[in-house]
């Protein structure tokens, strides 16, 4: 049962996976099949998110594949990076890579958010061999406009200044705080079912008494503004262009954080990839419309298989649903 069904799906169990000897992450999963040959969903969430962000979309496709969610480093359950380089959306994305190794599932169908979408275009222009489809739901890609709700993001960048704000807004009641992220996330945010904010107030706490929550949000601001100005030849627009999987791309119509504008470049930029916007729908596809996100998901990897798979939408046959 999903949430818009009734009361939510539980959050998934979780549990660490060792990367190397000084690196885990922690993985929440669906109940593996006693099936071989069901293939692996990994979702890779964004800023200040974790992997409770997909229980609703893996509930969603765990008929039919066994799906995980990552934390990060930094995030949810995942102890932060040794060094603060390790915030990088590059050594994030070789965290994602080692992450795929062990498990040894892979080609996996990978799937990234906001920020965890960078990641994941990273990961499979990195690694095309460990990537058998990406979906990336608004996708973080460098956006020179000034957008109103990521304005703060520079001034999170500066020394002691950053933290200090994030350490002033922890002061705020962790019910506010979700409120607000969930105003600034959702197209409407009314939506969200009681019980489940309840269970994201219950995690903000836990996560504010671990006390690294402003260095991780400071380290994703500051490598979200680096690859916004990032040159050409090294930036996420690039890496795009080498992405050779199937690829489904989707924006939210009513998105605040990422603009549904980027669909235009975004059809043009990658080989292989089918590009949506979503109508009445925030920066959070995934959470606020998880049977849609769902089904288009499976359209696409039903199609990776035909012949025409190459087909890509051009700007002027972007879809809106």
């Amino acid at each position: 049962m999903t949430a818009d069904q009734g009361r939510p799906v539980p959050h998934w169990p979780g549990r660490f996976v060792r990367l190397g000897a000084n690196e885990q992450v922690h993985l929440a999963e669906t109940a593996r099949s006693v099936r071989d040959d069901r293939d692996l969903v990994l979702c890779v969430h964004g800023m200040s998110g974790s992997a409770t962000n997909w229980t609703d979309l893996m509930a969603e496709l765990a008929p039919d594949f066994d799906c995980a969610a990552v934390d990060l480093p930094g995030s949810g359950s995942s102890a932060p990076p040794a060094k603060r380089s390790g915030y990088s959306i590059k050594a994030l994305a070789a965290t994602v890579i080692r992450l795929i190794e062990s498990l040894e599932r892979g080609p996996v169908h990978l799937v990234g958010n906001s920020m965890g979408g960078a990641v994941s275009i990273r990961v499979a222009a990195a690694r095309p061999d460990l990537v058998q489809t990406l979906t990336l739901i608004s996708p973080v890609l460098p956006d020179r406009r000034p957008h109103p709700a990521t304005l703060h993001f520079p001034v999170l960048t500066l020394p002691f200044i950053g933290q200090r704000l994030i350490r002033f807004w922890s002061r705020v009641p962790a019910e506010n705080r979700v409120a607000g992220v969930y105003r600034a996330c959702s197209y409407d945010p009314e939506l969200l079912h009681p019980d489940r904010f309840a269970q994201e107030v219950a995690m903000l706490r836990a996560r504010d008494g671990l006390g690294y929550d402003p260095a991780t949000l400071v380290g994703a601001a500051r490598t979200l503004v680096g690859e916004t100005l990032s040159p050409r030849p090294f930036s996420l627009w690039r890496a795009v262009e080498q992405i050779t999987a199937p690829t489904l791309v989707l924006f939210g119509g009513r998105d605040r954080l990422m603009s549904p504008a980027l669909a235009v470049p975004a059809a043009r930029a990658f080989r292989n990839a089918r590009v949506e916007v979503l109508a009445d729908t925030g920066h959070l596809a995934q959470m606020q419309r998880p049977g849609l996100v769902a089904a288009r998901f499976r359209e696409m990897v039903a199609r990776a298989g035909m012949p025409d798979a190459g087909t890509r939408l051009s700007p002027n046959e972007l879809t809106s649903t």
